[in-house]
């Protein structure tokens, strides 16, 4: 794989621990979770490309980790101003969620 692509691995790899980490307390146990257990699968995925640790690889990886992280905080943001349904830490729940309440029509 090329950079760009194992950059936009990374960025969609992050965005659902992004909308986790929003959602806790910060520096809470939840909350570093949510920042580091994406960290070893973003460096299988490098080991595995056969991408490297080349330095200009670095800053575009960063990069998309960063973006992925505050793009699953603003989502979380968003959906908490417009969903139907509870919210939750869980990007996967709260779709599901949403989902359901779509089907059984408008929450009274």
């Amino acid at each position: 794989m090329d950079l760009w692509t194992v950059a936009l691995v990374v960025f969609f790899l992050n965005v659902p621990f992004g909308y986790w980490r929003a959602n806790v307390e910060k520096l809470s146990r939840q909350w570093l979770l949510a920042i580091h257990i994406p960290v070893p699968f973003v460096i299988a995925l490098r080991i595995f490309s056969g991408l490297g640790w080349a330095f200009y690889t670095f800053p575009v990886l960063v990069g998309a980790f960063f973006a992925g992280q505050l793009s699953g905080g603003l989502m979380l943001r968003w959906w908490k101003k417009w969903a139907r349904a509870e919210v939750s830490s869980c990007l996967a729940m709260n779709l599901l969620r949403e989902i359901r309440a779509s089907k059984v029509g408008p929450v009274a």
